[in-house]
């Protein structure tokens, strides 16, 4: 209850200021707007299919200008009017938290789609606009305002305009906005009015746009080859945004182990000279001690001199004393061999701290070995991994694509059911109207009964209630079934486009099987052709016997004459028949030559744009070996400074090592 207290107070505040806002305007406000804000959601309001009055668009478009709670708006099916649309939208325009903006279905107009226009200019938060079942391309002017708009917008991602009556003029508008926008990635044109000139002007649009990776065109009358080549540069740029991304994380995750190895090498860097400053110590320790005691030896040797120089004074002075000081002489002796002994002592110790530094050194030596060892599986592991990242990728752009193809047609399955349904809903509603008239007829006669049973209707009501809490329950549960069938409609969806890969493969069979007989049945027509010029020829010289027959038969066959007039004359046009169906055959073949040289053009055109998307993916390798061979270079010179490192390391310490042994087997002054 203590989390939950901010969100519910900030609910209970906009409510209160919604309230005060159309009491201001002179305007009671919607029990609808009341119970949504009344049941708090994560950052949503969702008004869909409530029908909501100039009033109320006032006072949420004054109340969204500077609330921070809700980050998506949901106004589909709202019934939104001109004045409403806009002062809504004047609203956003100031709004810096909102993400998601549904106006679907609220035939939204010339001034809406000019208020559109000033909040894709003004608005800077918007990622997602769904704008389906709206008619904001019939005024050409206002949608040119909206593609204006939408050209100066640098936040939005996904734009839904199916359904929108957008004509080839509104597709150029697109296509100019498109050239200008940087950050769109998905556009939805479905089942509007584009036709060829709009498709081809998008198709120019798209070379100088490289973030845009989905284009929706299915339902507009546009030809299947600039529908390829929609698709060819749709495919073009998610592939570079995959790589970039792709690219990204390669960079990132290279970033993350070299600074791993730098780290570790400046780890055993500190350790090497912890360890050789701990040695320093330990040596100079050693060294104070010696020196402490060859300064006491030096000490007492200077002494026993002392001493010695007094007995020989003595000795000068007294023979007597020649024993005692023969006996303090031998003392002196041993005491002389005892200290040379603890000097000898001394310096085989010293000799053994040499050892030890030496096999130190060689210890650092050979770990330096095996981290550069490490280094080179590093190394190795990495080109492994990008090999395999590489490999990866090209599963994944080919499953991607198969994924398009499929989600596209999964989602023209769900529109056909979508209008099916709605179909039905309104010859449904059209049958609950002629219902509720005969009802009410009925009401008027009987409104004396229905008074005496106003009691059991509210029972009824009650019982209703509950009905309706059971049909919500159902409700969820078939929508839990529906997506059950959605996940089966797109897996039979991955079917039927493997069945129709399939079945087009056998058409590029069957038309190449057309194309042989198309060539044989022009052959055969070519020898038709010199057939019946033979026969032709053979039919004049057959008219030519005649007429020199009817010049010696004038005068015997002059009632035959009109008869042999009437059949030349359907000779002739038999013949006239046969040469234009030969014509109309030779027309017939230059249309089958005309589709086989589009054919061979449609061809030429997929193999060089194949051969253009094959240079890109070599330009590409070619960057990412550069990188990597800087990577390498980076990653030797490190080495190469880590080996210098040592060497002077290694150089400092033996030449420490020398002194101290030279100071410690030089003789005493």
């Amino acid at each position: 209850m203590r989390a939950r207290s901010p969100a519910l107070g900030d609910m209970e505040e906009l409510r209160r200021s919604y309230s005060r806002l159309c009491k201001e305007s002179g305007a009671e406000p919607q029990e609808a707007v009341l119970r949504q804000l009344h049941q708090p959601q994560q950052g949503r309001l969702d008004l869909a299919g409530h029908s909501l009055t100039v009033d109320t668009c006032r006072a949420l478009g004054k109340l969204l200008q500077n609330q921070t709670v809700w980050t998506e708006l949901v106004l589909s099916d709202c019934m939104l009017s001109e004045e409403g649309a806009t002062m809504l939208l004047q609203g956003l325009s100031a709004n810096t938290v909102m993400r998601l903006l549904d106006l679907k279905g609220n035939n939204l107009r010339a001034a809406g789609a000019e208020a559109l226009g000033k909040l894709l200019r003004q608005n800077q938060s918007i990622q997602s606009l769904t704008l389906e079942w709206n008619n904001l391309g019939t005024w050409e002017e206002a949608f040119t305002t909206f593609c204006r708009g939408l050209a100066a917008n640098s936040t939005l991602r996904q734009l839904d305009l199916r359904n929108n009556q957008i004509s080839h003029k509104g597709a150029e508008e697109l296509a100019l906005a498109l050239q200008g926008n940087a950050t769109l990635q998905q556009l939805d044109l479905r089942w509007n009015n584009i036709g060829l000139l709009g498709g081809r002007s998008l198709v120019n649009c798209l070379p100088s746009n490289r973030t845009l990776w989905r284009l929706d065109l299915a339902g507009n009358n546009v030809p299947g080859d600039i529908l390829r080549a929609v698709e060819q540069a749709m495919d073009h740029n998610q592939d570079q945004h995959t790589a970039f991304q792709e690219n990204q994380v390669r960079t990132h995750i290279l970033s993350r182990e070299v600074q791993h190895l730098q780290k570790e090498k400046s780890k055993q860097f500190v350790d090497l000279m912890e360890t050789i400053d701990k040695q320093r110590e330990e040596m100079a320790k050693s060294s104070r001690a010696v020196a402490v005691r060859m300064g006491q030896l030096q000490e007492a040797l200077n002494e026993r001199q002392s001493i010695i120089k007094s007995l020989k004074a003595k000795l000068q002075m007294t023979e007597a004393a020649l024993a005692l000081s023969d006996q303090k002489a031998q003392d002196l002796g041993e005491l002389l061999a005892t200290t040379q002994q603890e000097h000898r002592l001394r310096q085989q110790e010293a000799a053994e701290q040499e050892s030890k530094l030496l096999r130190d050194l060689s210890a650092t030596n050979e770990k330096n070995l095996l981290l550069q060892n490490q280094v080179d599986e590093l190394e190795r592991k990495v080109k492994s991994q990008q090999e395999h990242l590489f490999l990866t990728r090209q599963e994944l752009t080919h499953t991607s694509a198969e994924l398009k193809m499929r989600t596209v047609q999964a989602e023209e399955r769900l529109d056909m059911e979508k209008r099916r349904a709605r179909q039905s809903l309104e010859d449904s509603e059209k049958l609950h109207f002629k219902e509720v008239e005969c009802i009410t007829r009925h009401l008027e006669e009987s409104q004396k009964a229905m008074q005496e049973r106003v009691h059991r209707l509210e029972t009824l009501r009650l019982s209703l209630e509950e009905e309706l809490s059971c049909v919500k329950a159902a409700a969820l549960s078939q929508r839990g079934q529906a997506e059950e069938e959605l996940m089966k409609v797109r897996n039979q969806a991955r079917l039927e486009e493997q069945q129709h890969l399939a079945h087009m493969e056998e058409k590029l069979q069957l038309l190449a099987r057309a194309r042989d007989e198309a060539q044989s049945v022009c052959t055969q027509q070519k020898q038709m052709m010199a057939d019946a010029q033979v026969r032709a020829s053979q039919l004049r010289l057959q008219v030519e016997g005649q007429q020199r027959r009817l010049e010696e038969l004038q005068q015997e066959l002059s009632s035959k004459d009109q008869e042999k007039v009437a059949e030349v004359s359907r000779v002739r046009v038999e013949l006239q028949e046969q040469i234009g169906r030969l014509q109309a055959e030779l027309a017939g073949q230059e249309a089958l030559r005309e589709k086989v040289a589009a054919l061979e053009r449609q061809l030429k055109v997929i193999a060089n744009d194949h051969r253009g998307a094959l240079l890109d993916k070599e330009s590409e390798n070619a960057s990412l070996r550069e990188k990597l061979r800087l990577k390498e270079a980076e990653i030797a010179r490190i080495r190469d400074e880590e080996a210098q490192r040592a060497s002077f390391l290694q150089n400092a310490i033996l030449t420490y090592v020398q002194g101290s042994s030279l100071r410690s087997l030089s003789p005493p002054k």
